[in-house]
């Protein structure tokens, strides 16, 4: 198990000046960070990929559908070619920074609904962009795993057992799912007992409170989370992501319109410590 945090508390797209940042998470005693991949330079990442080689630390990638015409479910081929083509370019960068792993929402723009549940057509379209997608990860050495979103954000993949269920349909060893408490808290009937059903598939994991503040001050089921997860073997990264109004775009995007906590180093002291004490008591 490898304990990171995700940089969108700071920033939407990390650059030299963060990189003092990357001390202060390895002296916490984080295993590595996340890093948001929404564009930027192929060589931006690379001096932050070296910074990360540098600090010790290892490396997590999330990234987005930017908007329709990089939208993977498209009916439009020209749409599912950029997304494939904007998806080749997140590896990229992401190869660039040592990223093991990239997770999130990358199978359709956020907040665009169709006024309807997802079809036969959107996921058989969408299956065969992650397919190809993700042979091209594979020659990266790097794994991609989908995030099912609450129903406010997205409505192709809501609930953990769809996300799932698309990930078997893609089928494709470089290829999985992100378990995010948050949205899990939300939408599953029974947020810890969708994890043991779905195991196989979960590559990637964000530790997120209720509200998306400190980690432990909220009312996810702690315990049983850390309890499933580690009974059924999970061995992967635990990324904190917790979110702020200090960045207005992104506080906007996830609807923070209050603080949730005194400072960012509050949050990532705070849940380190929080996460460990609870891994343990899990065993």
């Amino acid at each position: 198990m490898k304990i990171g945090f995700n940089m969108l508390l700071w920033t939407a797209h990390v650059t030299e000046e963060h990189l003092p940042l990357l001390e202060k998470l390895k002296q916490a005693g984080y295993d590595g960070v996340e890093v948001p991949v929404f564009g930027g330079e192929l060589a931006d990442f690379e001096k932050v990929g070296k910074a990360l080689a540098d600090t010790g630390l290892g490396a997590a990638a999330s990234s987005v559908v930017p908007d329709e015409e990089h939208n993977p479910i498209s009916p439009d081929p020209k749409h599912r070619q950029g997304g494939i083509d904007y998806l080749k370019g997140v590896i990229d960068r992401s190869k660039a920074l040592g990223a093991e792993v990239i997770a999130g929402p990358f199978y359709q723009p956020l907040g665009v609904f169709s006024g309807e549940a997802p079809t036969e057509q959107e996921k058989d379209r969408g299956v065969e962009v992650h397919r190809k997608v993700a042979d091209y990860a594979a020659q990266a050495d790097i794994v991609l795993a989908v995030e099912a979103l609450n129903r406010f954000e997205s409505y192709f993949l809501n609930l953990v057992d769809d996300a799932a269920a698309y990930s078997r349909r893609v089928n494709h060893p470089n290829f999985g799912i992100l378990f995010d408490t948050f949205h899990a808290n939300i939408e599953e009937k029974d947020p810890v007992g969708c994890i043991a059903p779905n195991i196989d598939q979960i590559k990637h994991v964000h530790i997120s409170e209720n509200d998306r503040g400190i980690p432990g001050r909220g009312h996810i089921d702690w315990p049983g989370t850390f309890r499933a997860l580690r009974s059924a073997g999970y061995d992967g990264w635990l990324a904190i992501e917790a979110f702020g109004r200090a960045l207005p775009d992104i506080a906007a995007a996830t609807r923070v319109w209050r603080d949730f906590f005194d400072s960012r180093e509050q949050v990532y002291a705070e849940g380190i410590k929080f996460i460990k004490e609870q891994w343990a008591a899990a065993a």
